[in-house]
């Protein structure tokens, strides 16, 4: 298998999604994501998803100052390709979204391509001793929440980080409509080949964890961009592993970590991402897969490298 069709793993490394109450391996302060980033890049991840958060509460947080905890030590310790959030915490601005992002001029950032109702409120049914207090309300907060991704402004996260910092993007699409959204896009030479697209399942309000959706949705991308995207697949929850797997056997690549799942198997916490990525790996050695190379993963995705940013 050549280098061209090996798998890119991506790890999301905390996200803002789960909170600390769910897993106490879920990393917080700046040095247990900058360790659990680099254990995950020394098991086969070439690129690391990025998130910050609060090192007292744990709450997702866009300040730059705390990105910047665990960014230089990243890029010290692994070679991996760094891409950082603009989805932020759900209720930040875009503005507040974008601050880190524009601050260290990554090699690659997330970007959402459409708005969507982000519901995580059915999380908080699962537990009644917080660890701190505004997990409950910040996970019931999405019963009425819309996550907003407009035209206007997908339009400026490309203008102000694409074309101003020589960022490249990780195009997440949680529905179909979000792959029809990137191509017009594409059709307006606002984004460029390839693009890395990533499809997303099993979020609720986005498109449902069902293999049905995994092939439609492969399919769509396929027509709507041919040869010119590198299509890459995460899932939530209890989905994560099958639905990689699924991914990779179709050519794909694949997402873990604990941003989307904090399991390892049923009913068993992962103790750190590496372990996810491990797993990942074994399971694609076993089916005769490469795993790509952080260089690799470059030259797919045409990046600027990591003696280019501003970290």
């Amino acid at each position: 298998m050549s280098s061209e069709n090996a798998v890119i793993i991506s790890c999301a490394v905390t996200g803002g999604i789960h909170t600390p109450t769910m897993s106490p391996h879920l990393p917080i302060t700046p040095t247990e994501i900058a360790e659990q980033a680099v254990e995950a890049a020394e098991a086969g991840a070439s690129i690391l998803h990025l998130h910050a958060r609060d090192p007292q509460d744990g709450s997702p947080t866009p300040d730059p100052e705390v990105f910047m905890g665990f960014l230089p030590r990243i890029k010290q310790q692994c070679d991996a390709v760094v891409n950082i959030t603009t989805g932020g915490g759900l209720g930040m601005t875009l503005e507040e979204r974008l601050a880190a992002a524009l601050a260290v001029q990554p090699e690659m950032a997330s970007l959402n391509m459409g708005s969507m109702n982000f519901g995580l409120y059915p999380l908080a049914e699962k537990h009644t001793d917080w660890k701190h207090e505004w997990e409950p309300g910040f996970l019931e907060m999405t019963r009425d929440f819309i996550f907003r991704n407009t035209f206007k402004d997908i339009e400026g996260v490309l203008k102000k980080l694409g074309e101003g910092c020589g960022t490249r993007f990780e195009f997440e699409c949680y529905d179909m409509g979000h792959l029809y959204n990137l191509a017009h896009f594409l059709d307006r030479g606002l984004v460029e080949p390839p693009l890395f697209v990533q499809t997303i399942f099993g979020i609720l309000g986005g498109i449902g964890a069902e293999v049905d959706n995994l092939v439609a949705m492969r399919r769509t991308a396929q027509r709507l961009f041919g040869n010119d995207y590198e299509w890459s697949v995460l899932a939530a929850g209890r989905n994560q592993m099958p639905f990689g797997v699924t991914a990779a056997s179709m050519g794909g690549n694949v997402r873990v970590g604990l941003e989307d799942s904090l399991y390892i198997a049923k009913g068993e916490l992962a103790t750190s991402n590496a372990e996810q990525v491990r797993k990942l790996r074994r399971i694609l050695d076993e089916l005769s897969l490469n795993v790509a190379t952080a260089e690799e993963a470059r030259k797919r995705l045409n990046l600027k490298g990591g003696d280019m940013v501003a970290f």
